[in-house]
């Protein structure tokens, strides 16, 4: 086999190792194949320390997170950090357009900024936090989503993905004892933090009767709840409550929502990570309200 026969072999072995690579990545972007565990690969002998970032600095990873953030107008953005494979898949064209610094680093680079265990796909953007809503602006939104102290940035992530998948108009946590945004959080919502308005309250009874004031119903997601969910849906404003991991609805919130309600399960498990009770009772209330339409 001559030079130039093998330089193009090993061309176009590399093409087509970029092709399986993407394919593979977008794949695990959608939850079809699991994302390895980075603990496997991870060197004992490595210190590493999370760096101390101010207020207003956040750290977005992940392809599918920083090219949904690349877009999102509402975005500050003030530094991409990205791989030259990295860049060639995000495919945003000409980076000079961009609004902000391009650096093209080395994968390890990245990992000394956001540690070993993250699955960063080789590229980071430093942005400013979104910008601030606040409960006024959403009453023409017909669907809305509470949390009352949700507090795994993987949880909250999942469940602003599922909120986006079913129209909801804002995901609404407490300042306290929710995660504030960061690149966990984002990589988990595969995009939905730019889709969604992620709105903070001090005090979540106020903010319900804020909701309640707006015409909302709001409903809170117990497992000891009266009746099924389906049979508590009323109206066509609706925000659903749902508590944390282990504690569920505080009592304050039991007592301030409208009506409290239970999901159905007729199998011998009778309850579900939060997550995924938000997405069951989120497609049972677009569907109430479909119907309510017609």
């Amino acid at each position: 086999m001559s030079k130039n026969d093998r330089d193009d072999k090993s061309g176009r072995d590399s093409h087509y190792a970029t092709l399986r690579r993407a394919v593979r990545d977008a794949k695990r972007e959608r939850g079809e194949i699991p994302t390895p565990d980075p603990r496997k690969n991870r060197r004992k002998d490595v210190a590493w320390a999370p760096p101390q970032l101010q207020p207003d600095q956040v750290f977005l990873y992940g392809l599918h997170t920083v090219r949904a953030a690349l877009a999102n107008p509402q975005r500050k953005l003030i530094r991409l950090s990205v791989t030259q494979n990295a860049l060639a898949r995000l495919d945003m064209g000409d980076t000079e357009a961009l609004p902000c610094p391009v650096d093209l680093v080395q994968p390890q680079d990245l990992d000394k900024v956001l540690g070993p265990d993250a699955i960063h796909q080789g590229v980071m953007l430093e942005t400013r936090p979104l910008p601030v809503r606040r409960l006024e602006a959403l009453k023409d939104s017909p669907l809305l989503l509470v949390l009352d102290q949700v507090t795994d940035p993987h949880n909250v992530g999942a469940i602003m993905r599922s909120a986006v998948a079913f129209g909801a108009g804002a995901l609404v946590t407490t300042q306290r004892h929710s995660p504030v945004e960061s690149g966990v959080l984002a990589k988990s919502a595969s995009g939905a933090l730019e889709l969604i308005p992620h709105i903070q309250v001090t005090n979540l009874a106020d903010a319900l009767n804020e909701l309640h004031a707006l015409g909302f119903q709001t409903v809170g997601l117990d497992s000891e709840g009266p009746q099924p969910l389906e049979e508590t849906l009323a109206g066509d404003k609706i925000a659903l409550v749902l508590g944390s991991e282990g504690k569920g609805l505080r009592h304050k919130t039991r007592e301030t929502v409208t009506a409290l309600a239970r999901l159905d399960m007729p199998g011998e498990i009778k309850s579900l990570n939060v997550s995924n009770a938000a997405a069951v009772a989120l497609y049972a209330t677009r569907m109430h309200l479909a119907r309510s339409k017609s």
